[in-house]
């Protein structure tokens, strides 16, 4: 997306230079008052009247001028505007001096984060779940950021946007949470909580975590590139089903898990009643008739399959050599 900033390119001075001379400044005026009502309670009207308001001149001029003073710390930015026009963005650390008449506002580019509650939406079968995510952003095009969104509107106190970073800053953080809690209902509306029959391969809220990820953060950037935020990172930090249905999806779970490892001790059971009777008949240890070998394989799966022990019974005198 096309930017409007630009660097700042009107005069800037040495911040401790300026701060001597703005001394001296003041203490010829204060001298010139002094000196003006000296010559003019000696009678000197005249040149008393033009050296006191001369005086009173460059006070006013001296306090002006102190209000030029700017100090810029690391990854820092001060907006600059001319009567209402933008002038510039001006991004140099240190202590300076400019044009007191320029409007300054102070911005953070530092990089900020973001822990939001989790929210309840209805992923893509209808579920009511609970998400939340982490998100780290920081501020890249000043410009976008004071002039293409409204930031006083979204100030806790607006009246202290301009003047005051931290306001400024939390106004952009009610603009981020709130583009952040869309994108994070778009996303998961289009994905399933989870494959519970694991009957398609498609990307779920819990086995595709980071192709969601991904997809968040590209909504976040598309939302938040109006107000020349960029998003560094963006994860899901907290997935759940809803309260209301919680405890049925956790059964659903169990039954599932029930069915899974039934399935398992079945299909080994099966596995080793096949292997004993190979190896009774192998090394002709005794001979089965079929409704031996259905008595015998009956048993074992039940052996087997089941919970509890078995009771075992002794049988002595039915079986033929």
């Amino acid at each position: 997306m096309e930017t409007k900033e630009f660097s700042f390119n009107g005069s800037v001075l040495n911040g401790f230079v300026m701060m001597f001379l703005n001394i001296a400044i003041f203490l010829l005026s204060l001298f010139g008052i002094i000196y003006g009502i000296y010559l003019l309670d000696g009678g000197e009207s005249l040149s008393g009247g033009l050296t006191l308001t001369g005086g009173i001149i460059l006070l006013i001029v001296n306090i002006i001028m102190w209000c030029g003073f700017i100090m810029l710390e690391p990854n820092e930015a001060t907006v600059v505007t001319w009567f209402g026009k933008y002038a510039g963005t001006f991004n140099k650390t240190g202590f300076y001096w400019i044009n007191p008449f320029y409007g300054t506002k102070k911005v953070s580019q530092r990089a900020r984060n973001l822990d939001a509650q989790p929210i309840k939406v209805n992923d893509k079968t209808g579920n009511p779940v609970m998400i939340g995510l982490v998100l780290v952003w920081k501020l890249k095009d000043t410009y976008k950021a004071l002039f293409e969104v409204d930031s006083q509107t979204m100030a806790a106190s607006p009246n202290t946007v301009g003047s005051d970073t931290k306001g400024l800053m939390k106004a952009l953080e009610s603009f981020v949470r709130v583009q952040s809690d869309a994108a994070l209902r778009q996303v998961a509306g289009q994905y399933a909580y989870d494959d519970e029959d694991g009957a398609t391969n498609e990307p779920t809220l819990r086995s595709s975590g980071d192709e969601i990820n991904q997809q968040l953060e590209e909504k976040l950037d598309e939302r938040l590139a109006l107000a020349g935020i960029e998003v560094v990172e963006a994860r899901i930090n907290y997935l759940a089903y809803a309260p209301e249905i919680a405890a049925v999806m956790l059964r659903r779970q169990q039954a599932s898990a029930i069915i899974t490892a039934r399935e398992k001790i079945v299909e080994g059971a099966v596995s080793m009643v096949k292997m004993a009777l190979n190896k009774l008949a192998d090394e002709d240890i005794v001979e089965l008739d079929d409704d031996k070998k259905a008595a015998m394989v009956s048993n074992l799966l039940v052996v087997l399959c089941g919970d509890d022990s078995a009771q075992p019974v002794v049988n002595t005198g039915t079986l033929n050599h």
